[in-house]
């Protein structure tokens, strides 16, 4: 029984040790969660649609018509019932550093009949965005693993039509996690304003407006 105890103690410290050291280098060099990780971001289900992609669903206020960025995708979580949300004249574009992660969308948009998903394959501050084109944008607990969080946000504000919604998920379960001090830090400095708070310290979604007249 103490061996046991021991191996699970020094398990969990390596658990620790592991996401600590993932957290630091993400601060110099772009980390997203590997593709075969995938099962993390969107753990398999019955197929429905979770409560909490309901929730941020609903907090973005998502409507048909409309432009929606889905920064940092990932499997597609929320790039596939948004695109649900958005037909027949929306668009969303998944965009991810990885192909496999947005091959991965390509199959569930063919599996759900969805024609209205651009892709694109490139970091979020890397100037490929189009300026004043989103009504919304998501970022899904990604913002932790972009060394230049400022260009990327900076990048994100002026790729969203004057009015439009950012939306920004952070979980404590994510290494990269960001505190909502953190963020509101990061958002403000390049034009931002704070719209919704809703969770706690250690989960929480954060929406936030571009003013109308940015």
């Amino acid at each position: 029984m103490i061996a046991v105890l021991f191996i699970l103690v020094i398990l969990i410290a390596l658990v620790i040790i592991i996401a600590l050291a993932w957290r630091f280098a993400s601060r110099r060099y772009t980390l997203p969660c590997p593709v075969w990780m995938k099962w993390l971001l969107d753990p398999p289900s019955s197929g429905r649609i979770s409560a909490r992609t309901r929730k941020t669903i609903g907090l973005l206020d998502i409507r048909p018509g409309m432009n929606v960025l889905d920064a940092g995708c990932g499997p597609g979580r929320l790039t596939i019932p948004i695109a649900n949300h958005v037909e027949p004249d929306g668009e969303v574009t998944a965009m991810d550093l990885q192909e496999g992660m947005l091959q991965e969308v390509r199959d569930r948009a063919r599996a759900a009949n969805l024609s209205n998903i651009r892709f694109l394959q490139a970091g979020i501050g890397e100037g490929k965005l189009p300026r004043d084109r989103f009504d919304r944008a998501v970022l899904i607990t990604v913002l932790g693993e972009i060394p230049d969080r400022d260009a990327a946000l900076r990048e994100i504000f002026e790729a969203l039509k004057p009015g439009g919604i950012l939306l920004v998920e952070e979980t404590i379960r994510d290494p990269h996690f960001q505190t909502r001090k953190t963020v509101i830090r990061l958002v403000g400095a390049v034009g931002f304003i704070e719209k919704e708070f809703s969770g706690n310290r250690f989960s929480y979604i954060l929406t936030l407006e571009k003013p109308s007249g940015a």
